[in-house]
């Protein structure tokens, strides 16, 4: 080990030798937590950068695909409660290769057209019919479930065989069962859509033939374009909140914001009603569309026997004695207008509704109720035929509950602020402390550093040091005669001083050359 190196070492442990004990806890805690620092900037670094992998999975695809990457030696993450799984950046292309080598997700696709694939030459004609209701089922329930809010959906048709052996064949009918993610449901919008994907999808099917049910159980819509209690439910407080919401904005821009209140109730017809009716009128001015004549004559020389039948049946007495007989008839077939009309009326229409505004009495202390109550009527849509009811009142609100909330929210919120102070100034104090213990270390270890450099070059070099310069610059004087040298003590001592001086010189030329300097920057101070 070269000669500097241990020289700083030994320097380093005298130094810490000379250390307080709290000294030395401080220089300890400081060491601790650079090594810490370190050790986190280098995990930080050198941790990968995680990629998607795969999305979406089934619980069970999930299991396969980490085991699979498990068996590849590949580090991974779950996220999204386990349907998610994290790869390094670098390893995302070549584990999907991977892993769809390994057959898999399998839920993805194991249904869908991609079941045409392995079908056979061979395969009969009811095997290749279900295969592709199947594959129908399969694109479909992937179709779903790329919408938002859905986790997972199952379609199943029910298409009627085609024969010509029946006059009329059934319509077809689907049953879609839909799972929504955690918190998630379908609004009427949502339902409606789903409808009209899987009766579009079909050949021959109408939304009315697509039931919905959820994963509760509700039967979002039934065959027959039929509502159920739970969607008619949502329809009718979208209704009312909508237009509750469009008063509550009109009254707001009058007595301001919280001194009215809205409430609306709405009753919706949801019975649907179809309806054929046919019109017929005749055509004026229209020709006849047929016309027919006929005439009948008879002429004979003898009296009837009988004589001819009167208006009330009964036989009259012949007037002509020639027996002559005639009879004339015509038909007419006039144009006659036909109209056939269809009505079907769609559910969700208004049969009743009420609406209650209650204003405050200070704010609109001012107005005028009967204009009042007039604009709430057009902007609520109210028809008096229909038998719908307004009421528009002023009353005194009770704002002591309103007030207490509000201070308490005030007082939470100054005391979460205090508490986020007094925090933040806490920790600044403890890193202040920690950064002026750790400064004053530093200073500390600085100075006896330099006063144990300064300590180990022992005064009597400098002073041979000196002697020697003194000899160079001012030779002594040359006696006429001298006598023989005397052993003196002082002489040798300082003669074996020189030596080890010159020998440190020749071993450690860098460390005296610094020594040196140091005297004379500190000789011109």
């Amino acid at each position: 080990m070269p000669a500097q190196i241990t020289g700083l070492l030994g320097r380093l442990q005298k130094s810490v030798r000379e250390f307080s004990l709290a000294q030395r806890t401080l220089a300890l805690i400081g060491v601790a937590g650079l090594v810490l620092g370190a050790m986190a900037l280098s995990t930080w670094a050198s941790k990968p950068t995680m990629s998607p992998l795969f999305t979406g999975l089934a619980a069970s695809d999930a299991s396969a695909i980490v085991d699979q990457l498990e068996a590849e030696g590949v580090t991974y993450e779950l996220a999204d409660g386990g349907s998610s799984v994290l790869v390094p950046a670098d390893d995302v292309y070549a584990m999907r290769l991977a892993v769809a080598a390994a057959g898999l997700p399998t839920a993805s696709d194991g249904a869908g057209y991609s079941l045409l694939d392995d079908m056979g030459m061979t395969s009969s004609e009811f095997q290749q019919q279900v295969t592709y209701q199947r594959a129908l089922e399969g694109e479909l329930s992937k179709t779903i479930e790329s919408m938002s809010g859905v986790e997972a959906a199952t379609v199943r048709l029910a298409i009627p065989e085609e024969t010509v052996f029946v006059s009329e064949t059934a319509d077809p009918t689907a049953s879609v069962f839909v799972r929504t993610q955690a918190g998630g449901a379908l609004d009427s919008d949502k339902v409606q859509s789903i409808v009209h994907l899987v009766s579009a999808g079909i050949e021959g099917m109408s939304p009315t033939d697509v039931a919905v049910i959820d994963a509760d159980g509700k039967v979002l819509s039934a065959v027959g374009g039929a509502q159920q209690g739970g969607l008619q439910g949502s329809q009718t407080a979208e209704y009312e909140a909508r237009v509750a919401g469009n008063v509550q904005t009109m009254l707001e821009r009058v007595v301001g914001v919280g001194n009215a209140v809205v409430t609306v109730t709405a009753d919706l017809d949801y019975d649907q009603l179809a309806r054929t009716s046919e019109t017929y009128t005749p055509a004026e001015g229209a020709p006849p569309l047929s016309a027919a004549t006929s005439a009948e004559s008879y002429t004979g020389g003898a009296e009837p026997a009988t004589g001819v039948l009167g208006p009330d049946g009964t036989p009259q007495p012949a007037t002509d004695g020639t027996g002559e007989y005639s009879k004339e008839s015509s038909t007419v077939n006039n144009a006659v207008n036909k109209v056939t009309e269809q009505v079907t009326s769609t559910p969700g229409a208004v049969r009743r509704q009420s609406v209650s505004v209650v204003v405050s009495a200070d704010s609109g202390a001012a107005l005028d109720m009967a204009d009042l109550q007039e604009t709430v009527v057009a902007a609520a849509g109210i028809d008096a035929t229909r038998g719908d009811v307004v009421s528009v009142s002023r009353m005194a609100f009770d704002t002591t509950t309103a007030e207490a909330a509000q201070e308490a929210l005030a007082a939470a919120d100054a005391d979460a602020k205090a508490a986020a102070q007094a925090d933040l100034i806490k920790q600044a104090a403890i890193g202040a402390a920690v950064l002026l213990l750790l400064v004053a270390a530093s200073i500390v270890m600085a100075r006896r550093s330099k006063r144990a450099r300064r300590e180990a070059i022992d005064l009597g070099a400098i002073e041979l040091v000196e002697a020697a310069q003194r000899e160079v610059i001012e030779p002594a004087p040359t006696p006429a005669f001298a006598l023989p040298p005397a052993e003196d003590p002082a002489k040798a001592a300082l003669a074996a001083k020189r030596d080890d001086v010159m020998a440190l010189a020749a071993d450690q030329p860098a460390e005296v050359a610094e020594v040196l300097r140091g005297w004379l920057v500190g000789g011109r101070r």
